[in-house]
């Protein structure tokens, strides 16, 4: 009997489909959404860049996505004995459960430096609350870039992710993002009426959403598309995996992959219709925002620097928003975060049969301890685990997942899964082009986003 079949009929699953979705959605939303995808789009021709990504997200990172959810409800286990699932075979199964602690390394490697971006995000929110109420001195402290301010922010959103961890599948995980991501929604809709009522936004809107077409095929463009796609639905990263193997068998899973991919594409783009005309209302009212040679300027602080000037220069209202605008990028980065830690809190679980809640704070405080050092060498370590974890680790996970989803895993198996819940899949156009498409084109595109990494 193999680790699928035991499994199957004691492991949690989610409540709902929607519960699913937006647990799902919410692991691939986060700052690569609200941050990377404008200043991305910002980047390279607004317009321009939207058009390419629209389309090779479908193209390159959805075909991927099917993989990673399919490869862990097989498994019906965290990563590394989903992988060890997928071939009978000593070697096979070896090599599988490295694969799948390669695989299990990359969310712990990010959580340790998104962490503290997500402190910095919490500690903005609250700098800017404390504004609103007269307090100078504390809000300049929270906007500071002090050791002590960075360690606060970094305890407080590790707090914020356990809680939620510890809850488990449908009270924890499910519960809080059927909440949180409607409130994500509706938090943009609120901004972005809010940014449309100022001078200069029509131009940023228009910047978005009208394409240079002579730009589609510029080569920096469509590899930036390719990456920001690719990382956008955190592929590699073990949470599709870990959250696909948390899917009824009766879901139709290509149908919950395509829904989680809308999902995530739609928050990218209602982030763009938010930051992009944010940025001309900022330049509107003088801050600069494109150098001389037409590059942005602090693309990497964009959020940090750019946009709270341009909420000072609105007087109260703006100070309102401002704490609005920080609050959903808190909202975003916890969907993330509470992914990344479910893969090592899954993994120690089901290996050692330990309690969820105590499970849930010691791997969280382990992970806590490491951000902590890269806080105190914050220099030398900040730049290098984050460029390991996700130029390195991540892609090279996601071609191994692609590899062994596509050459290693029993075609028959592979089929019969994807069968359930979607009795068509052999006859059925996607059940036709997927294997070969997995087999062949996605390594491909895979090996192209590492090459584009070093280059």
């Amino acid at each position: 009997m193999n680790e699928s079949a035991k499994n199957e009929n004691t492991r949690e699953t989610f409540g709902s489909r929607l519960g699913f979705v937006l647990a799902a959605a919410g692991a691939a939303v986060g700052l690569g959404n609200i941050w990377g995808f404008p200043t991305q789009a910002a980047s390279n021709g607004g317009g321009a860049f939207l058009l390419v990504y629209l389309v090779l997200i479908f193209v390159v990172a959805f075909p991927m996505l099917v993989v990673e959810m399919a490869i862990g409800r097989y498994g019906q286990a965290n990563p590394v004995d989903s992988m060890r699932s997928l071939n009978q075979n000593p070697s096979a199964k070896r090599v599988g459960a490295l694969v799948g602690w390669l695989g299990l390394s990359v969310p712990s490697a990010v959580l340790a430096f998104y962490s503290i971006v997500g402190g910095w995000i919490i500690c903005f929110m609250l700098a800017a609350i404390a504004g609103l109420f007269g307090l100078t001195e504390q809000a300049n402290w929270l906007k500071g870039f002090s050791i002590e301010r960075n360690l606060f922010g970094t305890i407080v959103f590790y707090v914020l992710t356990i809680l939620i961890v510890q809850g488990g599948v449908k009270r924890g995980i499910e519960k809080w993002s059927t909440r949180l991501m409607p409130a994500l929604f509706l938090l943009f809709a609120v901004l972005f009426i809010y940014i449309m009522m100022q001078q200069g936004a029509m131009e940023g809107l228009k910047h978005y959403l009208i394409p240079d077409f002579d730009r589609i095929w510029d080569r920096k463009l469509i590899l930036a598309a390719m990456g920001q796609g690719f990382f956008s639905l955190t592929i590699g990263g073990c949470s599709m995996l870990i959250y696909g193997s948390y899917l009824s068998k009766k879901e139709n899973l290509p149908k919950m992959a395509f829904s989680v991919t809308c999902i995530d594409t739609a928050v990218a783009f209602v982030a763009g219709l938010v930051v992009l005309p944010a940025m001309f209302v900022a330049m509107h009212n003088g801050v600069q925002i494109y150098a001389d040679n037409g590059s942005l300027l602090s693309s990497d602080t964009l959020v940090f620097t750019v946009l709270p000037l341009m909420f000072n220069s609105l007087g109260l209202f703006g100070q309102l928003f401002a704490v609005v605008f920080f609050l959903l990028l808190t909202i975003a980065a916890l969907t993330s975060s509470i992914s990344m830690l479910e893969c090592p809190v899954a993994l120690v679980s089901e290996r050692f049969n330990t309690k969820r809640t105590p499970t849930s704070w010691v791997l969280g405080s382990i992970i806590a301890l490491f951000s902590g050092v890269i806080v105190y060498h914050f220099g030398a370590m900040f730049g290098l685990v984050a460029t390991l974890s996700t130029q390195y680790l991540q892609p090279f996970a996601a071609l191994m997942f692609c590899l062994f989803g596509g050459w290693v895993w029993n075609r028959n198996a592979k089929f019969k899964e994807l069968e359930s819940g979607f009795a068509e899949f052999r006859n059925s156009l996607f059940g036709k082009i997927w294997p070969w498409y997995v087999r062949f084109v996605c390594p491909v595109l895979v090996v192209t986003i590492i090459w584009a990494s070093f280059n």
